[in-house]
């Protein structure tokens, strides 16, 4: 639930540490991690630079702490939804996609911070590139998971369509090309956990 504080109040009662990475999401959402230099976090957090570097021994070190936390948030949707439809793969699928849905809103005007963050890191070795390179791959296994359990006969096949339509929905609500992007995703996410989960005998013969 969104804090009912300004923020200057709300950063006011955050520890320094809280209070620098709040101010580098804020920016590096807005302005894009290359253009927000550490000044900036340091005048925006009401701290020092010398401050920020007591906590993250580099710019690089802090943006990989913010994408932890981005990361952190959407693996824990797949907490809940394990945790709310216990032993239903399916109805968890389905949880997954209306948890992207719901979050489109927002990339409508700020992007999505892992597709953002790409773009401006094209070095492989970038420790925030690896940290959502990790990420993706924990999704990939854990919606696997989810679809192995649906007792789909191709579970990667299924999770990649499923990947494919939430990746893109986040895409094409950020680039204005799609409308109503929520529910067409829940639409297609739907469909593709129906075909997957029918298990229809091969017709026998020629």
């Amino acid at each position: 639930m969104a804090s009912t504080l300004s923020r200057p109040g709300r950063v006011a009662k955050l520890p320094p540490r809280e209070r620098i990475l709040d101010a580098a999401e804020e920016l590096f959402q807005r302005d894009g991690i290359r253009q927000v230099g550490v000044q900036a976090i340091a005048d925006k957090a009401e701290t020092t630079k010398m401050a920020i570097y007591r906590h993250f021994e580099t710019k690089d070190a802090l943006v990989a702490e913010w994408l932890r936390i981005v990361a952190a948030d959407y693996q824990a949707a797949f907490d809940r939804v394990e945790t709310e439809y216990p032993d239903r793969p399916e109805e968890q699928i389905l949880g997954l996609a209306r948890f992207i849905a719901g979050g489109l809103p927002a990339i409508s005007y700020r992007g999505c911070p892992f597709i953002n963050s790409l773009a401006e890191l094209p070095d492989r070795l970038h420790p925030a590139r690896q940290v959502i390179e990790d990420h993706k791959a924990r999704q990939t296994r854990r919606l696997i998971d989810m679809c192995t359990k649906a007792q789909m006969p191709d579970p990667e096949q299924a999770a990649a369509e499923i990947t494919f339509a939430l990746e893109g929905a986040q895409v094409s609500t950020q680039n204005g090309s799609i409308d109503q992007t929520g529910d067409r995703l829940m639409k297609i996410v739907e469909g593709i956990v129906d075909r997957h989960c029918s298990h229809p005998e091969r017709p026998q013969g020629g």
